[in-house]
């Protein structure tokens, strides 16, 4: 079976997610273009988008159609050439309207899992629950006759587990998009201890197709970005809870929040990017890694707490963030929870004290937005993280101390192979995490 056959019939579990959306958007184009080759003009071609909300599957059409229409608008100039032969297409509205039209008539929403019995590949983007990811390709595979190949969207749980628990003979990969697939360009891919090498190699060409950067990631929980994200924000967590008994508790998750986006120059801080994938998510996450983590406990009674008080994070179904440690109004954390008091404390009221404890940042500080994409970046940090280190100030020194920790967390993946390079480490953090420099690097050698 080639590229063309393996896409003809295929299944997306948990289409209406925020995950799944994304994957079958990206799929179901790449079927779409498939089918308008003329050599494949009598083929035909299937998506299935199963979730159990046939509300949310609603819904996922009209996202579907919006986000076809932006691309399609910025594409007419290729998408001239695809409908070239079509005499009735004349005008640029009635072309992209057309290939609208040929995506979403490959689509069918499904609330049942019969339909993808008949399908050769299934993208699954469900809860991070490993008994329940079994269940389903279980059941999938025990009644479908085309024996399938399962890609699987996990970001913490161990591919060869997944193999072995549903008895797939090594038809799974890990195939990891980022949040939300149809921007993020990161793709991890993962093989399990016994899957099989087409099922990599089909991957490589499907992501390639959609204009992705790859990278491999040993089998181990976690991979390479929750591996590093995960520690980096029990890093954070340890830091508040050490300052604490010095200062309120939102003034150091406030505190800590700064020293990792303004002095470490990262696109959020880190308790905001806890809060955009979710509390619980992150709790969770943990728990699914650390059963299989030796001389190691990746585990916060912190975010257990937090939810325990149902402070959960995530985003809403626009895409708006939810409040989690940091309570949001267009956007932007105007105030932190209070554990105690259960409720959320202004960021005004305490800002100056804290902004005047941690201590003003060099002035050559870089600005995120800035330095992200400037060529001569890797000069510019040097500088900026060498006066940092002269500084002796509370803000530089847990700077400093973050920073060191983070290249440490680097170098531990690579070290325990679960990536296969440095590089490899520092690109998922680039490209997954936004982040301007990759934690393994020369900058804290001072």
């Amino acid at each position: 079976m080639d590229y063309t056959e393996r896409l003809q019939n295929v299944s997306v579990l948990g289409a209406a997610g925020k995950m799944g959306s994304g994957i079958l958007l990206l799929t179901a184009m790449e079927m779409a273009n498939l089918g308008l080759k003329p050599e494949n003009k009598d083929k035909l071609f299937v998506i299935n988008a199963m979730d159990v909300s046939s509300v949310a599957l609603n819904g996922l059409m009209g996202y579907i159609r919006s986000q076809v229409l932006k691309i399609a608008e910025k594409n007419t100039v290729s998408l001239r050439k695809v409908y070239a032969n079509r005499e009735d297409l004349i005008e640029n509205g009635e072309i992209i309207e057309q290939y609208i039209n040929d995506v979403l008539n490959i689509i069918r929403p499904v609330t049942r899992l019969e339909p993808t019995y008949e399908s050769t590949l299934i993208f699954e983007a469900i809860k991070e629950d490993p008994a329940l990811k079994v269940k389903i390709f279980s059941q999938i595979d025990q009644n479908n006759s085309k024996k399938p190949w399962y890609f699987t969207n996990t970001s913490s749980i161990p591919i060869g587990k997944l193999d072995a628990d549903a008895n797939l003979g090594g038809r799974i990969l890990g195939v990891h998009f980022y949040n939300p697939p149809a921007v993020q360009k990161l793709v991890e891919i993962i093989k399990g201890k016994n899957t099989l090498g087409e099922l990599e190699e089909f991957a490589k060409i499907y992501s390639k197709n959609l204009r992705k950067v790859v990278v491999p990631s040993n089998d181990f929980a976690g991979f390479i970005g929750n591996g590093h994200f995960m520690r980096d924000a029990l890093h954070g967590i340890k830091e508040v809870e050490a300052l604490a008994p010095e200062v309120p508790f939102v003034e150091a998750v406030y505190a800590v929040n700064k020293i990792t986006q303004d002095f470490l120059v990262r696109p959020m801080g880190i308790f905001q990017l806890i809060d955009y994938v979710g509390v619980e998510v992150c709790m969770y996450i943990m728990s699914v890694m650390n059963p299989h983590l030796d001389n190691e406990d990746l585990h916060s009674d912190l975010l257990d707490k937090m939810v325990a008080q149902g402070v959960m994070g995530g985003q809403n179904s626009n895409g708006s963030q939810k409040d989690g440690f940091l309570k949001y109004e267009k956007g932007a954390p105007v105030a932190i929870y209070d554990l105690d008091k259960k409720d959320y404390i202004a960021i005004e009221t305490f800002k100056t004290k804290c902004d005047d404890k941690l201590g003003a940042l060099p002035t050559n500080a870089p600005q995120w937005k800035s330095i992200v994409r400037d060529r001569s970046k890797d000069e510019k940090f040097t500088a900026f993280f060498k006066e940092l280190s002269t500084l002796d100030t509370l803000g530089a020194k847990l700077a400093t101390k973050y920073g060191i920790r983070s290249s440490e967390i680097g170098n531990q993946l690579v070290n325990d192979n679960v990536a296969f390079s440095k590089a490899d480490v520092n690109t998922v953090m680039l490209t997954g995490f936004f982040h301007a420099y990759g934690p393994i690097n020369d900058y804290f050698n001072y």
